[in-house]
């Protein structure tokens, strides 16, 4: 089904196949920090994508304050959406990507669209974002999830307030 997608927080379950769709469908840029290693999805950099996931198994409340939930599609990992809390407080930033394969089909707006609900559900007020302007499904996703869009600096800002109505599932 289109736009179908189930959110599980990312462990050691479900972690090899997050890396699997990464290796196969996204650059390694798009997906993790960068980090001193080879180019490309190296050996050393498969390891930095596993170490750099397991540092937030704690979720909200663990040492990088990161809850990253892998996006599921008709059984299968697709991608990545995850929340980080912000210092300003009931504040989470928002990040995701998708392998190629997975894109144009609405993943990322139902993906987005359950994630603000379990900002919510854990008390958050507020859901900010940023992307480049060029990235057009990204900008896109935030647009149909409702959030209010600025440009500056070559960057697009999005902020979501979670006290209004929450987008539909």
């Amino acid at each position: 089904m289109t736009g179908a997608v189930k959110l599980e927080p990312v462990d050691e379950r479900n972690l090899e196949p997050l890396l699997s769709v990464a290796a196969a469908e996204a650059e390694p840029e798009d997906v993790m920090p960068p980090v001193d290693a080879p180019a490309g999805w190296s050996l050393a950099r498969r390891d930095a994508f596993r170490e750099f996931h397991r540092a937030s198994f704690g979720g909200l409340d663990g040492p990088t304050g990161t809850l990253m939930y892998a996006i599921v599609s008709g059984g299968e990992v697709v991608g990545m959406v995850r929340m980080t809390r912000r210092d300003e407080p009931g504040t989470v930033e928002a990040g995701m990507w998708l392998g190629r394969s997975a894109r144009g089909r609405g993943l990322g707006a139902a993906a987005l669209r359950e994630l603000l609900h379990a900002a919510a559900a854990a008390g958050m007020r507020t859901v900010v974002a940023d992307t480049t302007p060029g990235n057009a499904g990204a900008v896109s996703v935030l647009r149909k999830c409702g959030a209010e869009l600025r440009e500056e600096g070559g960057r697009t800002y999005a902020r979501i307030c979670l006290d209004s109505a929450l987008p539909t599932r």
